[in-house]
């Protein structure tokens, strides 16, 4: 689940329920004005909140609502501090990742026409409690499901609904699991129905999104700055004719579901921080067809689209950085190791060849700074320039 904006009602997801906590209310009622950017809708009432049993372990924002960790929000985005984990913290991370990774597969096989996300919804909470696990996105920041499920045009955070799917549609299903007391985090697009399969633009848009998630942990390892994700999977996007969403972002995990560090896919001065062995993220690059990167926020507050109503696809994994490359934990097939190192003193190379061309410009600017470098980035819209980085993050926060 990508990193997003704490948003006014954030509260305890019994909030807005019925006494019955039935999901029945409806966010859209009072906005009946509000204009959709494409075809996908919400299918209002949600079907009732389940049952978490006793014997499940549940991370502290389930436990104790909201309000508890909202208080470590601030203390959170000020903080650039990335957790090294330890051999233990590995483990298990590895483990909910494995777990995770079966959850989505076995979600993934039902997405057929016809299907309500919300039946989607059923499969990933039945099978996350038969593995023990708690669902990770289920009451984080109040979100009232356990899955988030992205539809054609719908960017991320998509909250499953009585909606059937339809021959044609391209779903995002956004899997993470809590597990012993760590979060584990992935997301794929599907095509749902022949229509799908045969749709050029939908298709290429799911695999650009993945080329990007692999040309991205394809250079990660030991001592590569984050910022270098952004500036090897903008210029592919865009290459193949598709924008990278720049509000929404990869992000720290461990036994927080988000955490430092910020994980941009886009070329931006913001990033921070240096791999080193014992660091676990994401990388979830989220692509629209076209060269409109801005979002369209539903009265949700969680499902987000694109503003045009182009489609989306995203793409998502949970990586361990080791001494000599990256390990895949979430993988298909069980967590997967690659040895970086090669790659690696290729971008090292490309790095200082970058600064040396940096250096020039500045004296030939008479000592001003350049603009980012290293990719083909559009001049910031307005909207960039305030735009509040949109990762969910915390103490103690669940991984979506």
């Amino acid at each position: 689940m990508s990193s997003t904006a704490i948003t006014a009602s954030g509260s305890n997801p019994d909030d807005a329920t019925t006494a019955t906590s039935t999901f029945t209310f409806d966010p859209f009622a009072s906005v009946r004005s509000f204009k959709y950017s494409g075809s996908v809708k919400a299918v209002y009432p949600l079907s009732a909140k389940p049952k978490i049993p006793p014997s499940i372990r549940r991370p502290n924002y389930a436990r104790e609502g909201v309000r508890m960790w909202l208080n470590f929000w601030w203390q959170f985005l000020e903080s650039r501090n990335i957790k090294v984990n330890t051999k233990a913290d590995q483990d298990g991370v590895r483990k909910a990742a494995t777990l995770a990774r079966e959850v989505l597969e076995i979600t993934a096989s039902h997405a057929k026409p016809g299907v309500t996300t919300d039946e989607l919804d059923k499969i990933v909470f039945a099978e996350a409690i038969k593995r023990d696990c708690y669902p990770s996105p289920l009451g984080y920041h109040g979100y009232p499901k356990s899955v988030c499920t992205s539809i054609n045009e719908v960017i991320c955070h998509g909250i499953p609904d009585q909606r059937p799917l339809e021959d044609g549609d391209i779903l995002n299903i956004d899997v993470t699991l809590f597990h012993k007391g760590y979060h584990g985090d992935l997301n794929a697009t599907f095509p749902v129905g022949e229509k799908a399969e045969q749709d050029v633009e939908s298709m290429k848009l799911i695999r650009v999104a993945r080329e990007c998630l692999d040309a991205a942990i394809a250079i990660c390892g030991p001592g590569v700055p984050y910022g270098e994700i952004g500036r090897v999977i903008q210029p592919l996007a865009e290459s193949q004719g598709c924008a990278v969403v720049k509000n929404y972002t990869g992000h720290g995990i461990s036994n927080c579901f988000h955490a430092a560090p910020t994980v941009y896919h886009h070329a931006t001065k913001k990033s921070y921080g240096i791999m080193k062995p014992g660091h676990i993220f994401t990388i979830e690059p989220m692509l629209n067809l076209g060269t409109e990167w801005r979002d369209l926020s539903w009265p949700d507050d969680w499902t987000v689209a694109t503003v045009d109503g182009a489609r989306s696809a995203a793409a998502e994994e949970t990586l361990l950085i080791t001494e000599t490359g990256v390990e895949i934990l979430t993988a298909k097939g069980g967590p997967r190791h690659i040895d970086t190192t090669e790659r690696r003193k290729q971008l090292e190379a490309q790095i200082k060849a970058r600064e040396e061309r940096k250096k020039r410009r500045k004296l030939d600017n008479g000592g001003a700074d350049s603009p980012v470098s290293g990719a083909a980035t559009p001049t910031p819209a307005p909207e960039e320039a305030n735009a509040t980085t949109k990762s969910v993050s915390g103490p103690d926060a669940f991984t979506k």
